[in-house]
């Protein structure tokens, strides 16, 4: 086979309930590029600001330096992510951003990049959140990662968020930026679906 060599990008995704890992897996994909000297670039909602207003965190403690982007602007993502040259490109908590996010990763993979992007597939009332089920559909590979629920121990997929000890209603804001104080993680079974 004669020829140039042809590049192909490539989107992973990394998706599950809220305390399934995914941020912790993110930040472990991208340690194995930082040793593999790869330019990166991470990136996360600016309104995400839970453990720093400049850091994907896992809730275990681990951390990487990002760009917080405004939620509205995922145009910023791929603006900075050519100017510093990335070769790999790190977006967490994708569910928040705008629908514009879908265009921008495709973009980063048409451009021969390889794109990684975490976050949850279902919003607290059960319901597919955000572009997260498009970029499902669009992956090269997809993660799905579980939970353990709170309630039995089971692998969980679900997000519950409690209102004082009660499930969150239907009409409830969607985007309530929280950890374990507002969610829990529970299985199909044991997750009480919104009124």
């Amino acid at each position: 086979m004669g020829g140039a060599l042809v590049l192909a990008g490539y989107l992973e995704v990394i998706c599950g309930s809220m305390f399934s890992g995914k941020s912790e897996e993110l930040i472990r994909r991208v340690k194995r590029v930082v040793i593999a000297r790869k330019r990166v670039a991470v990136f996360k909602p600016a309104l995400d600001d839970r453990y720093g207003a400049r850091a994907v965190n896992s809730h275990d403690g681990n951390s990487l330096e990002a760009h917080a982007v405004p939620h509205e602007e995922p145009d910023q993502v791929l603006r900075i992510a050519r100017q510093e040259g990335a070769e790999v490109v790190a977006v967490d908590e994708a569910q928040f951003f705008s629908p514009g996010i879908v265009d921008v990763v495709m973009t980063l993979v048409e451009e021969d990049r390889r794109v990684i992007v975490a976050g949850l597939d279902m919003d607290f009332a059960g319901r597919p959140f955000g572009s997260i089920p498009t970029l499902m559909a669009l992956a090269d590979e997809v993660s799905k990662l579980k939970a353990i629920c709170v309630v039995c121990g089971r692998p969980a997929t679900y997000n519950q968020r409690l209102i004082d000890g009660k499930p969150a209603r239907k009409k409830d804001p969607l985007i309530v930026i929280g950890g374990q104080e507002r969610y829990e993680a529970r299985c199909r079974d044991c997750y009480q679906w919104p009124e």
